[in-house]
């Protein structure tokens, strides 16, 4: 199956960039230049991945972002920045957005990006039609109060459904498959987004961020907790406790 991409980007020299780097990667690929036409491309056509400039005319990308997410959490939204807009990437993550490239970048880079983004669409397509092809239930995560379904995307937490983006599920999930053991932001970067760079430990910090927000309405104590020097880690213990 093919993917399809849109970018939204009102450079035409950066998109036709883009556009040919993606093409090398097989990639369906379609472009607009405002936050209006890229709204009304997304409800006429489903795309799995979204490059999604920040400094846009009228509606700005940030906007743009919290918009898609809220309505497709599904689909997985890629910023495109520069290096000096530090505060607006982690806004960016903040508001749901799954990664971010800083302009300018280097090809190697953004295709690996993009392979990642990927490479979590087709862990999920061969996870179900797996499980639809052997008419099995897929094999739940169940510790406590947090149940994770892999195959329909479920979050429940003490009874309550948790909306997750795409990336925040993979997180979720990596840590639940490790509980109690502590990892590194690097490690992380590499688990559960497919690459480690220096510089991009924003993107792990803004979804452990977010993801304990969405937690800790129900809960007391984190329960991803930071282990001060090393890393993060989910906290067994903590589930057991908001079960009772």
């Amino acid at each position: 199956m093919q993917h399809s991409v849109l970018i939204v980007e009102d450079d035409q020299d950066i998109a036709g960039l883009l556009q040919v780097h993606l093409n090398e990667l097989n990639l369906h690929v379609d472009h607009v230049t405002t936050g209006e036409a890229a709204l009304a491309q997304l409800a006429k056509q489903d795309y799995q991945i979204i490059l999604l400039d920040i400094m846009l005319p009228t509606v700005d990308g940030l906007t743009l972002c919290r918009e898609i997410k809220t309505k497709m959490p599904e689909v997985s939204v890629v910023l495109l920045t520069s290096k000096s807009s530090e505060m607006d990437r982690i806004i960016g993550l903040e508001m749901g957005a799954d990664d971010y490239i800083c302009k300018p970048f280097s090809y190697r880079e953004f295709q690996a990006r993009i392979k990642t983004q990927i490479r979590h669409i087709r862990l999920l397509q061969q996870s179900q039609a797996q499980s639809m092809q052997n008419s099995e239930q897929p094999q739940v995560l169940n510790f406590g109060a947090l149940y994770i379904d892999p195959f329909s995307h479920e979050v429940r937490f003490q009874g309550e459904d948790l909306p997750l983006t795409a990336t925040e599920f993979d997180l979720m999930v990596f840590f639940a498959k490790h509980p109690n053991q502590v990892f590194s932001r690097s490690q992380l970067l590499e688990s559960v987004w497919g690459y480690d760079h220096s510089g991009y430990e924003h993107t792990v910090n803004s979804h452990i961020n977010r993801l304990r927000g969405k937690l800790e309405k129900h809960a007391k104590q984190h329960v991803i907790e930071t282990v001060w020097g090393v890393g993060y880690k989910l906290n067994a213990k903590s589930l057991a406790v908001a079960a009772l």
